[in-house]
């Protein structure tokens, strides 16, 4: 009885803390909303929120918004899985051999600091203007933060932990594989979450410079038609679809990282 008193609570107060969440973002369409009736904005720069949904509601009607988005998560994917795949191997290397992070992280971190835009003109030059360039832009993004967390994680495993592993007679591969990433991996978990957000952010500016299609394409659009509506209908999908992969990545973690 008490299980399910305490179950049904804990659903109530994350459901409290989801309606607190939206007070917020709801406030602030109603302030958008006074700002363009009251013409502090004129509506040629800031449409009415109305307008924004009223042009998402045309563009799904007509199959447009569905292959446009489709495009660009399918973009994110590829992008973060490319680089999350070289993060981890990379990130696993340098954060377990002393040799290796002394050679390689130096470098990563000083590659970190480049701007996503700065990376594009390289980028189209070796990679024309495909698919290529663009996930590859975008593994650019996720890479990092997974790099630099799991790095990081693995050299602050305690020694404890190692040495539980050396009383139990562990092999190298058995101590990493059962001790050591383990403890890493709410480091792993920031990491990715991060990566994630990161690739929402270089996949604009691939989209921006060069695609035909996708949500940063209508970005594009709607600067040169003078149609903010696309624009801020174009945005608020990039919120909502980053926050939707965030929220999964999340639900991954409280499943994985049980401790």
């Amino acid at each position: 009885m008490s299980t399910r008193t305490y179950a049904f609570g804990s659903v109530s107060l994350d459901r409290a803390r989801w309606l607190i969440g939206l007070v917020v973002p709801a406030l602030l369409v109603v302030g958008w909303h006074v700002a363009v009736v009251t013409g502090v904005f004129p509506p040629y720069q800031l449409p009415k929120p109305l307008s924004v949904l009223e042009t998402l509601y045309s563009l799904a009607a007509s199959g447009e918004l569905a292959t446009h988005a489709s495009i660009t998560v399918q973009r994110v994917f590829f992008g973060c899985v490319v680089g999350m795949t070289v993060a981890v191997l990379l990130g696993t290397l340098t954060g377990i051999s002393r040799t290796a992070s002394a050679l390689l992280d130096p470098l990563f971190q000083s590659l970190k600091n480049i701007p996503s835009l700065a990376w594009v003109p390289l980028f189209l030059l070796w990679f024309g203007i495909g698919e290529v360039a663009k996930v590859l832009l975008i593994a650019v993004g996720a890479f990092f933060p997974v790099y630099l967390n799991l790095s990081t994680g693995l050299h602050a495993v305690d020694d404890a932990r190692r040495e539980v592993a050396e009383v139990y007679d562990l092999s190298r591969y058995e101590t990493l594989t059962s001790v050591v990433f383990p403890a890493a991996l709410p480091n792993l978990f920031v990491g990715v979450r991060s990566g994630v957000g990161l690739a929402w952010m270089f996949v604009v500016a691939a989209e921006l410079i060069g695609a035909s299609q996708g949500l940063g394409f209508l970005m594009k659009t709607g600067r040169v038609l003078s149609r903010p509506d696309l624009i801020v209908g174009a945005i608020v999908l990039f919120a909502l679809f980053g926050n939707l992969t965030d929220l999964a990545v999340k639900e991954v973690e409280n499943r994985v990282v049980d401790w």
